[in-house]
């Protein structure tokens, strides 16, 4: 209560804080819309049966793209055109000299891009929800057509720009990155249903009601919940500290000295995102077939379902993290850049060369950080799903790809809202202890 108190008696920081929660809360009102000409509950009832991808993007979506509402695709447009033009930054000449040479001039130039192919995919993406949603029938859409489709089509894009430009808001005039909340905030909504689905069972168990397991592997469940919680806020926060010396220079008084830093590299560099990528491109063919109704391809999809062939699923997933981690960690880190601007400022690993020997030195540390980082992220993966194989009616929302967002926007969030104190004290100090000279009452009044 204390911190609480202290956060909201900076009136800066207040602001920013009211203006951040008024934003949520409209995205979260806005879940709550449909498209119009849609019967959304029994369109609802058929996506939960087709699960895979769209499990995924309702995750992030908070509950929207089940719902059909007009925030139904989220802020997965924005993600996708993010990592497109990031990915093409590693191959495309131009997009690469934006990105390295240009400075800001060329990370607005990025962004700008980005916001255009965002509404680009938005508007395709739409379209193809739209024919999805008229393919079920009668029931779930009332007047099927061009018409419908292109309706769909308008109404999620507009939608996705909407949330693009409240998440953009809530990262200029508030607290934390505005798109990792926006996510933040949709799957905090699930947990409340999650809690309610987890008491009810609890119930069960302790009545006997049902084919519930017993209280003891509930109580387990919450230990297990514990530790995998530790386990990331840990792990997230952990890293690999490389000293580093500076050459000595003579300063004014004529006495050498001698710099050192250290250089630190995460646990894990890439993220959360090789595990969004793994399960986007393992799913990918699942909801591919349920689109297209080809058996071979429905039937190839079902060797990678983790219901029904869990140990099939488990070492390709495992695997498909591991290579997503490596990908995404090469494209984020580039040793040879960073041995390169250290070698420029007089700066050297002790006991390696400067230039390609700390290259590959600081490459090799990466590689043993990335392998140990994907293990992590595959064993927080697999936890929820193997917890669920034993209590198949139970939502997991606290494991896997959920738990890794939630702990690392939490994380972010409270270090800028710790930035924001420290920089508020520092302002204080200087206030209190400025040194005031000979003047006047008159001469300091007009200095004031």
């Amino acid at each position: 209560m204390e911190r609480l108190r202290q956060l909201f008696s900076n009136p800066e920081l207040r602001k920013r804080l009211l203006f951040t929660l008024v934003m949520l809360l409209i995205y979260r009102l806005g879940v709550h819309v449909s498209v119009p000409g849609v019967n959304a509950e029994t369109l609802a009832k058929h996506l939960d049966k087709m699960g895979g991808l769209i499990g995924v993007v309702d995750l992030f979506s908070g509950g929207a793209f089940k719902k059909f509402s007009v925030f139904a695709l989220g802020i997965t447009p924005y993600i996708t055109a993010s990592i497109v033009l990031q990915l093409m930054g590693a191959v495309v000449p131009t997009l690469e000299n934006l990105q390295k040479k240009e400075g800001e001039a060329g990370r607005q130039k990025i962004n700008q891009w980005t916001r255009y192919l965002t509404v680009v995919l938005a508007f395709v993406q739409g379209f193809g929800i739209g024919s999805l949603a008229q393919g079920m029938g009668p029931d779930v859409v009332a007047n099927p057509g061009l018409g419908f489709k292109m309706l769909c089509a308008f109404t999620l894009a507009t939608g996705t720009i909407f949330v693009m430009w409240l998440g953009e808001q809530i990262t200029e005039r508030g607290v934390g990155n505005g798109i990792s909340l926006l996510i933040f905030a949709g799957i905090v909504a699930g947990l409340p249903k999650a809690l309610r689905t987890l008491g009810s069972m609890f119930r069960d168990s302790i009545l006997q009601k049902g084919n519930v397991a017993p209280p003891g592997v509930f109580f387990l469940l919450i230990a297990v919940m514990i530790v995998v919680l530790i386990s990331v806020v840990m792990v997230e926060s952990a890293s690999r500290r490389i000293p580093l010396h500076y050459a000595r220079r003579v300063d004014s008084s004529r006495m050498a000295s001698q710099r050192s830093s250290y250089l630190p590299l995460k646990v894990n560099t890439a993220g959360v995102m090789p595990v969004i990528f793994a399960s986007s491109v393992i799913f990918f063919p699942a909801t591919i077939a349920q689109f297209t109704h080809w058996d071979w391809l429905a039937k190839l999809s079902s060797y990678v379902n983790p219901q029904s062939h869990f140990w099939v699923y488990t070492p390709i997933f495992v695997g498909t993290i591991i290579f997503f981690a490596f990908f995404y960690t090469s494209i984020v880190f580039n040793p040879d850049e960073t041995a390169e601007n250290m070698k420029r400022s007089g700066g050297y690993i002790p006991g390696i060369r400067p230039g390609k020997e700390t290259s590959v030195y600081m490459d090799g540390v990466l590689s043993k950080l990335t392998f140990v980082g994907a293990m992590y992220l595959a064993a927080v993966s697999i936890v929820p799903l193997l917890i669920m194989n034993q209590m198949p009616g139970l939502n997991f929302y606290f494991g896997g790809t959920s738990l890794l967002i939630v702990v690392g926007v939490a994380m972010d969030t409270v270090s800028q809202l710790e930035s924001y104190q420290v920089m508020r004290h520092y302002d204080g100090f200087l206030e209190q202890g400025r040194v005031r000279g000979g003047r006047s009452s008159r001469g300091e009044a007009r200095a004031r």
